[in-house]
């Protein structure tokens, strides 16, 4: 199977000049399903993988999107590597909205979502100690070189659950912390990459400053940043597609080769099944 992009975004990034070969897929998991079919194509004779993060029309809340099936539907496929394009608040005054945030650390608050691909009987403890992929990270960076927007490099990226926005205090406490954005699903994802051992970079688009700016976060407000986003978005991914057949090796593919604690034989019939595209060439025997 030819190795694949996967993009986790907004349901139009497909729409983009030279995208070649589109077709749509439906990809049932072990996870339930995904949050939507995925977007499958060619750019310059690279394989993309589009994936709706909250469904084409936007139906799941943060909470609700099916972390696991996406990003086993995009391993499936066959993407080695992942960009995750997402809305985000700033909590520095220099990450204005419109800037971009590429950032290399998370904090992660969220409480009532799947957040592992392990457990029913097999126990694993994969590292993420360096969440995002260094590879993925220098490649966006260059892009971010030749573009108006400006990037940001690096920073702590903190996860809430949601669906409503922070209040002011927790706005403050994040900052405290020296957290760079706020938002509420790279988090999640990123864990669940490292675990599909899966090249995993956040594109994180500022769409408005949080609460601690003292003014009011709106949905208005965000949703004009993101309309004129949508076109840089695509650019990134045009851009970031040629600079990824340029770029070397890192140790993502490998992240879980010692991570799992269960003997094989221990492990319930139903869960192996589950998991043998994640974990299987670990779990001879």
């Amino acid at each position: 199977m030819q190795e694949a992009i996967g993009i986790i975004g907004g349901s139009g990034l497909y729409e983009m000049d030279g995208l070649e070969d589109v077709t749509e897929v439906s990809v049932p998991t072990p996870f339930g399903m995904p949050s939507d079919n995925l977007i499958c194509g060619s750019y310059r004779e690279k394989k993309l993988v589009f994936l709706p993060r909250h469904g084409k029309g936007h139906r799941f809340m943060p909470t609700e999107v099916p972390y696991r099936a996406n990003i086993y539907a995009l391993k499936s496929l066959g993407v080695t590597q992942v960009l995750s394009l997402s809305a985000v608040g700033s909590l520095s005054e220099e990450a204005k909205p419109g800037d971009i945030v590429v950032p290399d650390q998370f904090i992660d608050r969220t409480v009532s979502r799947p957040n592992t691909f392990f457990g029913n009987g097999l126990v694993g403890h994969v590292g993420m100690a360096d969440p995002v992929c260094p590879r993925l990270t220098a490649a966006i960076l260059k892009v971010g070189e030749g573009m108006e927007p400006t990037f940001h490099s690096g920073g702590t990226y903190v996860g809430i659950e949601g669906p409503t926005f922070g209040t002011r205090a927790e706005s403050h406490l994040y900052r405290s912390w020296g957290a760079r954005v706020v938002g509420m699903t790279n988090a999640t994802e990123a864990k669940l990459a490292r675990e599909a051992e899966l090249c995993y970079v956040t594109v994180a688009m500022v769409t408005d400053y949080d609460c601690w700016h003292e003014e009011d976060v709106t949905i208005e407000t965000i949703l004009a940043v993101l309309a004129q986003n949508v076109e840089n978005s695509r650019e990134i991914i045009r851009r970031a597609v040629t600079l990824l057949a340029e770029q070397g090796s890192c140790a993502c593919g490998t992240a879980a080769q010692y991570s799992i604690m269960t003997p094989a034989e221990l492990i319930p019939a139903e869960t192996r099944r589950a998991v043998e595209l994640l974990y299987g060439k670990y779990l001879k025997g």
